[in-house]
């Protein structure tokens, strides 16, 4: 495809703000402090935003609209346990990472647990996050690939470039004020969309809801060869159950605002444990309507096509192509010039605003966790600086050849290997923080054999999945609940262990909610 130069002009124009941004953030950057939380001086409102930007990936830009298109809107209720989980966080683990000025998330597991538990919090990320922006940078080029034309090897290349650029260049800040431009441009990219898709129809948004309703797109039904089939809302661990589904996504968001430096670094950067909490809210009230609305654009998109109907979007429901071109396809075939330009700046924001707070945290476990504390103690901070930008170039660097890989690699078995593999050691983790946080008991010898316990599970389940050992070895469980019953087994195997061996810290001022 060639691009209109309408669209071009839109394109540049939004890279040159990004580009822009890093470079007059650069300027500020003369301390670590500056660098990894912007001198902690931030409003909840923009930390809020970027906090959106950051979870907002592009599985949102792709997957939801999918979903909504050949299925129903049974995704979406993995998200409506975010307000719970947040609001726990925001009164049971925030004030634990906003005393002391805490730069790390990992910090507090060395307070409470050891030093040797913060390195292996902070190692399973740093492996973790370099898996997520390889496969996220290789996906979104895949994207790119479709829409523009150009080969997936320069898209990887131009967009790896150009994210290491503003990101090393600019810190947290950079990354903080991208990411709330690029939340914007990705709900405006949104708008746009659906407002052509009401402009072709015949009906308009009446339509939409009409035929969506009577065919049952709006529902939440599991797909069936029968038909759709509404799910049940009792406890089950070997079917999919709308209870079940939203105690997964309550332990997703307990794990990603208590484990995840990404998180935890915007709590940090905030001025005030108030902002911090504001912008926890505003997060999810802005991140609720938005997967709700990518999920409308699918069953919108659902509609268009049964009233124009394409070769392609009907193999793209039967499943003869993947759901997620759906997407794709429609911005390619039937956005005006301008439109197109837009969008594709959307679904470059959605895949921008989770590189960069991901390589700029990568920096700052790298700098904080592991080289200031155990390798270099006492060295000036201007070394610290100069080292967070060697090892957010490394990150950089890790991304585009994991990306090329991949591209290259035609089974893509190292997406898989690397997902194996971080499942089996960041398994747990919200476990881990739970055991700390409201319990009195645990220390490192408890908290290991706890993590290796969890660790063996985790890799049951994969050679399970994958039908490597004998049948009456199978879990009898469905494996979309392996994470769920992983942190369960973390948390009740260390304090087991912790009673049993009488481990436990004895200064715990601060670190639990009894000793506060």
């Amino acid at each position: 495809m060639t691009l209109h130069w309408i669209d071009l002009t839109v394109l540049i124009g939004y890279l040159s703000l990004v580009a822009g941004m890093g470079y007059y953030f650069s300027k500020k950057n003369i301390s670590t402090e500056e660098y990894f939380v912007g001198g902690r001086s931030f409003s909840g409102w923009v930390v809020g935003l970027s906090l959106v930007g950051t979870s907002i990936s592009s599985v949102t830009f792709l997957s939801y609209p999918a979903d909504a298109y050949k299925t129903t809107w049974i995704r979406f209720i993995t998200t409506w346990s975010m307000p719970l989980g947040v609001l726990i966080a925001a009164y049971y683990f925030l004030p634990f990472f906003r005393r002391n000025n805490v730069t790390s998330a990992y910090e507090y597991l060395e307070h409470r647990f050891g030093p040797s538990v913060r390195v292996y919090g902070g190692i399973t990320f740093i492996f973790a996050q370099l898996v997520r922006v390889s496969i996220i940078l290789y996906l979104v080029s895949l994207l790119l690939h479709e829409i523009t034309g150009f080969s997936i090897v320069t898209n990887i290349l131009i967009s790896g470039v150009f994210v290491a650029f503003y990101t090393i260049m600019g810190g947290i800040n950079a990354v903080i004020w991208t990411d709330v431009i690029q939340t914007i441009i990705l709900v405006l990219g949104g708008l746009l969309t659906l407002g052509v898709i009401i402009n072709h129809l015949p009906g308009g948004l009446g339509q939409i809801f009409s035929v969506a309703i009577s065919d049952g797109k709006l529902s939440l039904a599991e797909m069936t060869s029968s038909g759709f089939r509404s799910i049940d809302w009792n406890f089950s661990i070997t079917r999919k159950t709308g209870t079940m589904l939203f105690l997964v996504g309550l332990t997703s968001w307990l794990t990603e605002y208590s484990a995840n430096q990404n998180t935890v670094q915007r709590y940090a950067a905030a001025k005030s444990t108030y902002e911090a909490r504001k912008a926890m809210l505003v997060c999810v009230l802005s991140s609720l309507p938005i997967w709700a609305f990518y999920m409308f654009i699918g069953t919108s998109l659902y509609v268009f096509f049964q009233v124009f109907p394409t070769i392609e979007a009907t193999e793209m429901l039967n499943g003869v192509r993947k759901a997620e071109q759906i997407f794709p396809y429609f911005i390619l075939n039937f956005l005006p010039p301008g439109f197109t330009g837009l969008v594709i700046a959307a679904a470059l924001a959605a895949a921008m605003s989770s590189l960069d707070s991901s390589i700029n945290a990568i920096s700052t476990v790298g700098v904080v966790d592991i080289y200031r504390r155990h390798i270099k103690k006492a060295e000036k901070d201007k070394h610290y600086l100069q080292i967070a930008w060697l090892i957010a170039g490394g990150a950089a660097l890790f991304m585009v050849c994991g990306a090329l890989i991949l591209n290259a690699s035609e089974t893509k078995t190292l997406q898989d290997t690397a997902t194996i593999l971080y499942s089996i050691t960041g398994g747990g983790l919200l476990g881990l923080y739970l055991l700390g946080f409201f319990t009195k008991k645990g220390n490192a010898k408890s908290v290991w054999i706890g993590l290796i316990v969890t660790s063996l599970f985790t890799i049951w389940t994969i050679l399970s999945k994958r039908g490597l050992v004998p049948e009456w070895l199978h879990t009898p469980f469905d494996l979309y609940y392996t994470g769920l019953i992983g942190n369960i087994i973390m948390f009740a195997v260390s304090f087991t262990v912790a009673v049993l061996l009488v481990d436990q810290r004895k200064n715990l001022k601060n670190l639990t909610i009894w000793n506060q």
